[in-house]
C-alpha cells in the first residue's frame, strides 16, 4: 500500500451538480426525520496537494443521490472540530468517510466529536483501515455503519436503503465484489482547481497478481484491468482540460507489456515541457520494446517507484516476494543510465528472518544501483495483511497505535530498531533531498550504509533531533560531522559541500558559515523564551 507524508491547510472540492440520473429506484425521502437528505464524501488527506480518487469513485456512483451528494476533503493539520463545523454547515443526513492508516487517529476524533454533536447523523466508514479486524477499532464502535471491501456500488445500495427508512440489521457490510465495466470513471469529478494545483491520481487497472505478504494487495487474486480504449479517452479528456501530473496507483504498471506500451505512447504523443507521469513498476520486467519507449520520454516527465524491499532470499522467501534481484539491479542501472526518469526505490526494515546485517547488505546493493531516492520504510502491521502469520516464529512486535510500525524481531532489538528508524529520518533529509549530491558521494565512499550509520549517530548525538533542522544548519552539521568523522577528507570535501550550498540558493555567503567543530555560533538577542514577554512591553 502507499504511504504518505503530511502537511498544511484544508483541502475542499467543489463540484459542480449534474443533472439527476435518471433511475427507476424510489425517490428519496425522510430520514431522521428531514425533509431534505444530505450526503457528504469526507476524507483527511495527508498534504493539500493530494485528492481523493476514492470519494470520487463513490461520488461517481452515487447516481440518482448525486445531486445531494458533495465531497468535502481535509488536511491532517486541520483542527478535529473545525473540520466537524465545516461537514455540519452541510447540513448532512449521511456522512461517508474514507479511512487509511495516516489519518485514521484524525477521523477517529472526528467521528466521535461529529456523534456528540450530532448523533442523528449516519455516519458510514470504509476504507482499508476499517476492513479488516474491524469490531475491535474505536472509530467502528462509534460509526453507525462499516462497509468493507470496494464500496464504490455499495455505498450507494446503503445510502438508499437509509434514506428510505430501511436500515440494514448489520453494523458492519461486506461489499461485493465490483465488475469494473459496471463502474462510472470518477475523472470528470476532478475540479479545475485540482487540475492546477493537486496530484491527479488515475488507474489502469485493480488489483495485483503477487502474494508480498506485507501489502493488503496480496489478498487480490489478480490484476484486473479497464477496457483500454475506455480509460485513455478519460485520460483524453482530463488533457484536454489541462490536466499535466498522472499519478497511476496501479500496483503493476508493467505487468501487461502490451498495455503498458500503448498507454506510455498516448503520453509520449501529447509531451510537453509540463508533463509528469508517476508509475510504480515490477523491477525484473523491463522487456526491450518497454525500454525503447521509456529512452524517448524527456527529462523531468517520468518518474518510477520502484519496490525492491530487500536483497536478501530468504527474507523474499518468508514474505512470498517473487523477485529476480539480479535482473532487478540490472535493469536499475540501465533506468539510471539510458533513461531521464526519477527513479524512487524502495526497502523496507524489519520483515521477518531480517538482520540489521542483512538489511545493511541491500542498502549498499540498491546503493551502487543509483537511484535518486532510497526510501527506507519501516515494517508496518496494515490490519488484514498476511503478514502477522510470522508474529510468533519471528517474536514480531507491532505499535499498537498508528502507524502501527515494527518495534522489534527475534533478529532486531528496540533500540536498533529506532538507530534505523532515525537512519532513515537522515537518510531522507540529506541522500533524498539531492542538497548534498556533489558531496554525499565522497563521504559514503565504499561502504555507504557504514559511513551513513557513523553520520546518524554523529548528528543525533550533536542536535539530538531528526526533524525541523534548518537548512544552513544542516550544512554547517555536515561540514563538522566530516571534520570530526572523516578528518583525511574534510579539506578537500569543503569546495564540494559549498558547490551543494551554492546550489541550494540560501543567503548569506558559505564562508560565513560555522564550518568547523571548534566554531562559536553567534549569538542572538536574548532567550526565545522571553520573546513574547518583551513584545508586550515594547
Amino acid at each position: 500500500m502507499q504511504q504518505f507524508d503530511h502537511d498544511l491547510t484544508i483541502m475542499r472540492t467543489t463540484l459542480s451538480e449534474p443533472e439527476p440520473v435518471a433511475s427507476s429506484q424510489a425517490k428519496p425521502v425522510a430520514i431522521n426525520g428531514s425533509a431534505s437528505p444530505k450526503i457528504v464524501l469526507a476524507t483527511i488527506n495527508a498534504k493539500y496537494i493530494h485528492s481523493s480518487l476514492g470519494l470520487r469513485y463513490l461520488y461517481a456512483n452515487l447516481k440518482d443521490l448525486q445531486p445531494i451528494a458533495e465531497i468535502k476533503e481535509f488536511v491532517i493539520q486541520t483542527w478535529p472540530i473545525d473540520i466537524v463545523e465545516q461537514i455540519l454547515a452541510s447540513k448532512p443526513t449521511i456522512v461517508g468517510f474514507g479511512v487509511y492508516i495516516w489519518n485514521i487517529v484524525e477521523t477517529t476524533n472526528v467521528v466521535s466529536l461529529l456523534k456528540v454533536i450530532a448523533p442523528e447523523v449516519k455516519v458510514v466508514l470504509g476504507g482499508p483501515e476499517v476492513s479488516y479486524e474491524s469490531e475491535q477499532q474505536a472509530i467502528v464502535q462509534a460509526s453507525d455503519y462499516v462497509l468493507t471491501g470496494e464500496a464504490d456500488i455499495s455505498f450507494y445500495e446503503l445510502c438508499q436503503d437509509l434514506i428510505n427508512n430501511n436500515p440494514p440489521d448489520n453494523k458492519i457490510l461486506k461489499s461485493k465484489p465490483v465488475d469494473l465495466k459496471d463502474l462510472e470513471m470518477p475523472y470528470q469529478y476532478y475540479s479545475d482547481e485540482d487540475l492546477k494545483n493537486r496530484l491527479l491520481y488515475v488507474e489502469a487497472s485493480r488489483g495485483c497478481p503477487f502474494k508480498c505478504e506485507f501489502c493488503l494487495s496480496s489478498l487480490d487474486t489478480k490484476s484486473n484491468p479497464y477496457e483500454l480504449t475506455v480509460f485513455l479517452k478519460q485520460m483524453e479528456t482530463l488533457y484536454q482540460r489541462g490536466a499535466r501530473n498522472f499519478k497511476f496507483i496501479d500496483r503493476t504498471f508493467n505487468l501487461d507489456i502490451n498495455t503498458s506500451l500503448q498507454i506510455m505512447q498516448f503520453f509520449l504523443d501529447r509531451m510537453s515541457d509540463d508533463l509528469y507521469l508517476h508509475f510504480e513498476v515490477v523491477p525484473d520486467h523491463l522487456p526491450r520494446k518497454l525500454k525503447e519507449m521509456l529512452a524517448q520520454f524527456p527529462e523531468g516527465s517520468l518518474q518510477f517507484e520502484v519496490g525492491i524491499q530487500t536483497f536478501n532470499q530468504e527474507v523474499q522467501a518468508n514474505i512470498s516476494r517473487k523477485q529476480n534481484n539480479a535482473k532487478s539491479k540490472q535493469n536499475l542501472i540501465w533506468l539510471k543510465e539510458n533513461t531521464t526518469a526519477h527513479i524512487h526505490a524502495d526497502l523496507i526494515f524489519g520483515l521477518p528472518g531480517e538482520t540489521f546485517g542483512s538489511f545493511k547488505d541491500s542498502f549498499n546493493q540498491l546503493y551502487e544501483c543509483h537511484p535518486h531516492e532510497i526510501q527506507m520504510g519501516i515494517l508496518k502491521r496494515l490490519k488484514g495483511s498476511p503478514i502477522i502469520r510470522h508474529t510468533e516464529t519471528f517474536d514480531l512486535r507491532f505499535n499498537p497505535l498508528p502507524p502501527f510500525n515494527i518495534l522489534s524481531t527475534d533478529r532486531v532489538d528496540f533500540a536498533t530498531m529506532q538507530l534505523v528508524n532515525r537512519f532513515a529520518r537522515y537518510w531522507d533529509m540529506i541522500g533524498n533531498s539531492g542538497r548534498f549530491k556533489h558531496s554525499l558521494g565522497h563521504i559514503l565512499a565504499d561502504d555507504p550504509f557504514e559511513h551513513f550509520m557513523a553520520i546518524t549517530n554523529w548528528l543525533f548525538e550533536e542536535t539530538g533531533q531528526t526533524h525541523k533542522i534548518n537548512l544552513k544548519r544542516l550544512f554547517e552539521l555536515i561540514s563538522q560531522c566530516v571534520e570530526a568523522l572523516f578528518p583525511e577528507i574534510h579539506q578537500t570535501l569543503l569546495p564540494k559541500i559549498e558547490l551543494d550550498y551554492t546550489a541550494s540558493r540560501l543567503k548569506g555567503a558559505f564562508n560565513t558559515l560555522n564550518l568547523y567543530g571548534g566554531q562559536k555560533k553567534q549569538s542572538t538577542s536574548g532567550s526565545k523564551l522571553l520573546q513574547r514577554q518583551k513584545q508586550h512591553m515594547q
